[in-house]
């Protein structure tokens, strides 16, 4: 009795449409330009790099001050998460020993050898959900790959991108339990597209569409690295969800490898 209460539940949620929550004006002001799955294909690459000269760029990502405390979600809404899906906290601030993870760090402008870059069509970056959140919380792809949600949950979901600039159109697609997976490809560079669930308004992750190969996310020790870089001076960028972005000036020598370090507060 209880597995069908607890299905009969989820069917209720899933009809009831529950809008999953609205962006922060952080990430609202943050895109420049717009997500799609449009089926148009980026331009291709006409620059050929001397990989033997190549640089990257490393760096951290501090947190300074007291990070917020950990939120910890209610799933009751949901009995399947709830009884599978465990403790639940969340993810807005990742911060471990004073490093902040899930920031989004990617070359925003620099020598045309950099920006006119391509490569083959690279495997699909995943986005799961998993015990009734998206697995990873950010995710990045350069712009004309494409993302392969799953579900790995034994409820349903509902996968709902919210593009920060008017005009784009968005993904909404749902998936039954542990359902087959869906790709969707994004030919539009933009910087943290939300994810939402509308069955479950706790969860959400973000999108990043880059317009060259050159980015990272963050791990849980705040680090990243961006290699392949031709020798130049380059702005580059460093987007949290909630605390906005911050740019850097960083020059690249051949063969070099370029230190650059960020600190962000909480507002």
């Amino acid at each position: 009795m209880r597995r069908i209460f607890g299905w009969l539940m989820v069917a209720t949620i899933a009809a009831a449409g529950l809008s999953g929550c609205k962006p922060s004006d952080a990430v609202k002001h943050s895109g420049d330009a717009s997500t799609a799955t449009v089926p148009a294909a980026p331009p291709a690459s006409t620059v050929q790099l001397d990989k033997a000269m190549l640089g990257m760029v490393t760096g951290t990502i501090r947190f300074v001050g007291k990070a917020p405390e950990p939120v910890k979600i209610d799933m009751s809404m949901d009995p399947v998460c709830s009884m599978t899906a465990g403790d639940n906290f969340a993810e807005q601030y990742a911060v471990k020993d004073g490093k902040l993870g899930n920031v989004y760090v990617y070359i925003k402008s620099g020598p045309p050898a950099a920006m006119l870059s391509g490569g083959p069509t690279p495997a699909p970056v995943v986005l799961d959900q998993v015990g009734c959140k998206y697995v990873p919380h950010v995710i990045a792809l350069v712009r004309g790959g494409s993302v392969e949600f799953r579900n790995s949950d034994p409820t349903m979901h509902n996968i709902h991108t919210m593009p920060t600039v008017v005009g784009s159109q968005p993904i909404d697609i749902s998936q039954g339990p542990k359902g087959e997976p869906q790709r969707k490809q994004f030919n539009q560079p933009e910087v943290m597209i939300p994810v939402r669930c509308n069955n479950h308004p706790w969860m959400n992750a973000f999108i990043n569409v880059s317009a060259t190969p050159f980015f990272a996310v963050t791990d849980a020790d705040g680090h990243f690295g961006i290699s392949g870089l031709p020798a130049g001076t380059y702005t580059l960028a460093a987007v949290h969800e909630k605390l906005g972005e911050q740019t850097m000036t960083v020059t690249v020598e051949p063969k070099g490898t370029a230190k650059v370090d960020f600190s962000f507060s909480a507002k």
